[in-house]
């Protein structure tokens, strides 16, 4: 299907596909500074697509759960514990749940779009989406740290405890730029980077299938079974990325989160 998406090669040298191919048109030329695009209505579907699994799983709660409000346990259940009680710890993670929680599900949903054959475009392959959310939690943290510590927390966050005073000129500005410069981007690329280079492949896997099979020479036409097993790995292999990478990144939201509270006794 992602080679039936891409332009038949007309020539006898290969063309690769590019991300222009990947970010398709503005949907409505107005909205954005590029329009409407499909990546804004995917992002869009995605909270619908939540709120009513979540809805609909919350709606009978039965102490014997049925099949939906048990997946929907499971589910709230795998953020609350696995990544806000373990990291945060059982007497503060609680407050932060519902952050975790709305980040963990609206991240995998819009990397999946990215599996699913016709839509097959993940919404964080555009990197103005992870930006906003790593913003989000870069100012949440700080907040946090503030809340709890006062202006004291850019000292503790800056200043390891127990390293010598005549080093502290060379290891606080390398604390400075690791926690507040380097922290916020590297949170945001990873997520982007990972789609977006993972798509790609796929695409060239497509693209190079069809290239493969347009042309004349028998052998050349049989090597496409051979990109094309490659093509089913890698698409195997992005869909497992793009789940965890939604766990990645809310697993070190609820660490920088730890970090901001417990500033004091890092």
């Amino acid at each position: 299907m992602i080679a039936l998406a891409l332009p038949a090669q007309d020539s006898g040298s290969f063309t690769p596909p590019g991300i222009d191919e990947m970010h398709l048109p503005a949907i409505l030329p107005w909205g954005a500074h590029d329009g409407f695009s499909k990546q804004m209505l995917l992002v869009i579907l995605s909270v619908v697509i939540i709120a009513t699994f979540f809805i609909l799983a919350a709606r009978k709660q039965q102490l014997v759960p049925g099949k939906l409000q048990f997946a929907g346990e499971m589910a709230y259940g795998f953020v609350r514990n696995s990544i806000a009680k373990d990291i945060i710890g059982g007497k503060d993670f609680i407050k932060y749940v519902p952050l975790l929680f709305s980040l963990f599900f609206f991240i995998l949903v819009n990397n999946i779009y990215g599996a699913i054959p016709v839509i097959q475009l993940p919404s964080f392959s555009h990197v103005g989406g992870a930006y906003v959310l790593a913003g989000i939690v870069y100012f949440t943290w700080i907040i946090i740290g503030i809340k709890k510590n006062g202006l004291k927390y850019f000292k503790l966050a800056t200043v390891p405890s127990g390293v010598p005073w005549y080093i502290l000129p060379i290891v606080v500005p390398i604390e400075i730029i690791s926690n507040f410069l380097v922290r916020p981007v590297t949170h945001s690329l990873r997520l982007f980077a990972t789609m977006l280079a993972g798509h790609l492949i796929v695409m060239l896997a497509g693209s190079g299938i069809e290239f493969l099979v347009m042309q004349e020479n028998v052998l050349l036409k049989g090597t496409s079974v051979l990109v094309l097993v490659g093509a089913i790995a890698m698409y195997m292999l992005e869909a497992l990325i793009m789940a965890l990478q939604a766990y990645v990144f809310t697993l070190l939201t609820a660490i920088y989160i730890e970090g901001a509270l417990h500033a004091d006794s890092h």
